[in-house]
């Protein structure tokens, strides 16, 4: 017997109990062949195909069935769904072309990730597997007037497994593969008495990197990770329900979070990367603001020697000689990657029967945490061009800036070794041939001058993207369930979160150094203490970020006819946001002899119209951090109609209108002209469907056809090294197919087909990051 068969007969035997109890062999009628799926999409539970909404749904069985374990199993099963990671930790799950496309602290999702109905805020979810779940549902289409903040785009919602009331059950299931992948999940359920029950869930990955690091031949992306989950339910009588879930997730390996990407290299140091081709090639150095720095032709501008200059923007650049691999899962990079990941969530939710109507109140507790650090480049730097200039630096740490005049005066500067020793003893400790050593920066902003280092026998450039987030929401409804023709549901919601510590570093071996020479030969000739620029990395650093919201919302449900049903809802959305945030790069002198944090400097750099450091060139006075509020408020609603031509088949035409807050970019020089805040987005979205039963279920066929006109669809783009968001307007049409064939109860097949058109609505100039040239051929690109 092979591994394999043992796995699966374990499996088997794990399974047997629940599948006997499931036979009942005194039922002898014919039963529909498709399983009935109950959703709660309009925030009610109905079938699946009554719901006059784009939305699909996957049980537990579905989910096994189909091998969905995780969000990118999940979008091979949708129309016009997709999922990606993003730069910055973050990730995006794209509904008819729309996601997760304005990147910022103060952001909100355009897809609204819900757990039990719950939205949550800045989720980990997507790092891990799914396990124990009663069904996912995904909804397309803004759905402002039943879920969440601001879903302009979709929802998806995850909908735990809840514990049974009426027996004993446990399920297990353990996986082994290459790569010693070690992979468990199970569940145990232990009802107590008739109205108590506990479910206990959990899921465990453990497995080798899929990537090769040719550096130290090591293995690198691995998966180290667990999480679990309890929920309790109390029924104390027939019409109340109250539930509480508490799970907890945390992940601690060498995750990628970027995988290699591709690059035409550009030749010149323009742009790094061209845009023609998609190489496996690796970027120009020279076009970094490291090298830019660091370079002869900078120092020179500056007054101080070239011959300090790590190399030249005219000559090779540090990457000039790599050889990056082409097999996608090899890398080579002195710099082993860091991931770590957790997240709590605490959930209550009580659903309490008054007549025919139903009060549900539900709050969520949320802490995540997440922090990623990764060789960007993923190549090795040459250091052989390093070698003048680090002999040079060393010669003036031993003896001082020569001062070029003939004897009997002074061959060298008196004291100026001083101002040269620190960076010899922080950046090159063993001489000039010895190791390099690079900030290994804190979240005090500490780096090498404050002996937090990274050393090694090659340059070292790497980033780090970190978070931490705490939630809170609440939300209400009330919904009816009369025998007549009028029903309704009113809800409102609330939610906080704050964000501390949201920060992006680039940190590399180039950044130091120029940051402890231009430092140097400023106080230098300035006659102040020996220091450097601070911060001698890149850091975007959001301090704090604060959402507070608030929403109140309402539908009617009108039978016109016996088949006609109109739904009509409004809702009020209210948010308010602030931040406060800085963003430096050898932006103010900070003594070599300060070992804490620099922005506790004693002294103020010696560059800027008054002298000191400020971070809000808008407000009055120097300010060591830039804070902005701003508010917005939106009505938005949805009108549909709904025709039932048979039992199985029905049509609907709606439209709904979506909104999306805005937000505050983070703090740039007024030179680059970025607006501080961007606006809201908002959709007016028009589609028709239908939802059709064949064959007692053995064929379910669903089509949509859809137009959205977007104003103020908010985009990201690079200015100085900072993602920035704008807005403009954008028309999207598309079509889509889903259907579940079942030509007997032991097969399925699942077809999707979709068509999606989009583009800039109007004379609008949007300028690609990729393209700065406009598509000119002519045109001439300048690195200033």
């Amino acid at each position: 017997m092979t591994l394999r068969a043992m796995v699966l007969a374990t499996s088997a035997i794990l399974a047997w109990p629940q599948m006997a109890l499931a036979q009942d062999p005194t039922t002898d009628e014919a039963e529909p062949q498709g399983s009935v799926i109950i959703v709660t999409a309009q925030r009610q539970s109905q079938s699946l195909q009554e719901v006059p909404i784009a939305v699909s749904a996957f049980d537990a069985t579905a989910l096994e069935s189909q091998q969905i374990e995780n969000a990118a199993d999940l979008q091979l099963t949708l129309p016009n769904v997709s999922f990606s990671k993003g730069n910055f930790t973050g990730s995006s799950f794209t509904i008819r072309g729309i996601g997760d496309l304005c990147v910022g602290v103060t952001c909100d999702a355009a897809t609204a990730i819900h757990i039990n109905g719950s939205p949550l805020f800045g989720t980990r979810l997507f790092e891990t597997e799914y396990f124990d779940l009663e069904r996912i549902e995904v909804l397309r289409g803004p759905q402002g007037t039943l879920f969440g903040r601001n879903a302009t785009s979709g929802v998806v919602n995850l909908v735990t497994a809840k514990p049974d009331l009426g027996s004993f059950g446990a399920a297990g299931e353990f996986e082994y593969g290459n790569y010693n992948s070690i992979k468990a999940e199970g569940m145990v359920n232990v009802p107590i008495g008739d109205s108590i029950g506990v479910r206990v869930a959990g899921f465990f990955l453990n497995r080798d990197g899929y990537t090769t690091n040719l550096f130290d031949n090591s293995d690198v992306d691995d998966r180290d990770m667990y999480a679990v989950r309890g929920s309790l339910r109390f029924e104390p009588g027939a019409d109340t329900t109250l539930d509480f879930m508490a799970y907890y997730f945390r992940e601690d390996d060498t995750r990628l979070r970027n995988q290699k990407q591709a690059c035409q290299r550009d030749p010149l140091g323009v742009l790094g990367c061209l845009n023609n081709r998609r190489d496996f090639d690796i970027t120009n150095a020279n076009s970094t603001v490291g090298a830019t720095l660091s370079s002869q032709e900078f120092f020179a501008i500056q007054g101080i020697p070239s011959v300090l200059g790590l190399g030249s923007l005219y000559g090779p650049d540090a990457f000039a000689g790599f050889d990056k691999p082409d097999d996608v899962r090899t890398v080579n990079t002195a710099y082993t990657p860091f991931y770590f990941a957790d997240e709590v969530q605490l959930q209550a939710r009580l659903e309490q029967r008054i007549g025919a109507m139903t009060l549900t109140a539900t709050g969520l507790y949320q802490d995540t945490e997440v922090d990623s650090r990764q060789d960007y480049f993923l190549g090795i730097q040459d250091r052989t061009g390093f070698a003048t200039a680090l002999n040079v630096l060393s010669g003036f740490a031993a003896n001082g800036l020569p001062t070029g005049l003939p004897a009997p005066a002074p061959a060298f500067v008196p004291g100026s070794s001083a101002y040269f020793t620190p960076i010899v003893e922080a950046l090159i400790p063993n001489g000039p041939g010895g190791v390099l050593c690079t900030s290994d920066n804190d979240d005090g902003n500490r780096g090498a001058f404050e002996g937090n280092v990274l050393c090694g026998e090659t340059p070292l450039s790497f980033d780090r993207s970190s978070e931490q987030r705490e939630s809170w929401s609440g939300e209400i409804l009330l919904s009816s369930d009369f025998d007549g023709a009028f029903n309704f549901l009113l809800g409102g919601i609330y939610a906080k979160s704050k964000t501390t510590d949201n920060s992006y570093y680039v940190n590399s071996f180039a950044l130091d150094y120029a940051s402890a020479i231009l430092g140097s030969f400023g106080t230098l000739a300035g006659g102040a203490p020996p220091s450097y620029f601070a911060t001698s990395m890149y850091r975007n650093n959001s301090l704090e970020a604060n959402l507070e919201s608030f929403g109140v919302f309402g539908e009617i449900y009108v039978d016109l006819t016996e088949r006609l049903t109109f739904t009509g809802g409004l809702r009020y959305n209210d948010d308010k946001k602030d931040v406060t945030a800085r963003t430096t790069l050898i932006s103010f002198l900070n003594p070599y002899a300060n070992d804490g944090e620099p922005f506790d400097s004693p002294i103020t750099p010696l560059t800027g119209p008054s002298g000191l450091f400020d971070a809000d060139p808008g407000t009055p006075g120097e300010q060591l951090t830039q804070f902005r509020e701003v508010g917005f408020d939106e009505i938005t609603g949805r009108a549909v109609l709904d025709y039932e031509v048979t039992p199985d088949n029905s049509i609907y035409a709606s439209y709904a209108r979506g909104y999306k807050s805005g937000g505050i970019n983070p703090p740039l020089s007024p030179v680059f002209d970025v607006a501080e805040s961007f606006g809201s987005e908002t959709i007016d979205a028009f589609e028709i469907g239908s939802k059709n039963t064949f064959a007692n279920g053995a064929l379910q066929l669903n089509a949509t056809a859809f137009y959205y006109k977007y104003s103020g669809l908010q985009l990201s783009r690079i200015v100085a090294r900072t993602s920035v968001n704008d807005t403009i307007d954008a028309d999207i049409w598309g079509v889509e197919l889903e259907s579940v064939i079942r030509p007997d109860p032991d097969w399925l097949v699942n077809l999707t087909f979709s068509y999606l058109n989009a583009e800039v609505a109007g004379d609008q100039f949007f300028s690609n990051p990729r393209d700065p040239g406009g598509g000119d051929p002519d045109a001439v690109i300048i690195k200033d």
